[in-house]
């Protein structure tokens, strides 16, 4: 309540009495910053816990690079075997993070290929994955 206030106060003109009462707008600020509040929360990645630190600390160096360096090998083949627009789509927002509106502008396609396409092209990466033996 007391930041609805302070933002309230804080922005004045942000209030149009046409637009109908002040309740309402307060009420809509309150809404505002408890949604705002949720994806803050939601943002934040989880902390992890000791046992998790532990498990972390006790596997031996070397392994792991080993396995990722296979596995990253496996899915660069399993890409390779993707169409040309399906491979376009991956590398542009999952491999340069662009986000879909980006990798459309980029791609010249439209948003909602992108979206398409980039469902179908995981939905094909995981099938040629699993053929090989690997769980994504």
């Amino acid at each position: 309540m007391q930041e609805t206030l302070l933002r309230a106060w804080q922005h004045p003109a942000a209030f149009d009495p046409e637009r109908g009462p002040a309740r309402a707008w307060l009420c809509t600020v309150a809404r505002n910053l408890v949604i705002d509040a949720r994806r803050a929360r939601r943002a934040r990645p989880t902390e992890a816990d000791g046992e998790a630190l532990d498990r972390v600390v006790e596997q031996r160096p070397g392994e792991d690079e080993i396995e990722e360096a296979l596995q990253s090998w496996a899915v660069a083949e399993a890409i390779r075997t993707l169409s040309p627009d399906h491979r376009a789509v991956l590398l542009e927002t999952y491999y340069r993070g662009r986000t879909m509106v980006e990798a459309a502008e980029v791609l010249g396609i439209p948003v909602g290929t992108v979206k398409s396409r980039t469902y179908y092209a995981l939905k094909a990466l995981r099938l040629v994955l699993q053929e090989r033996g690997i769980e994504p």
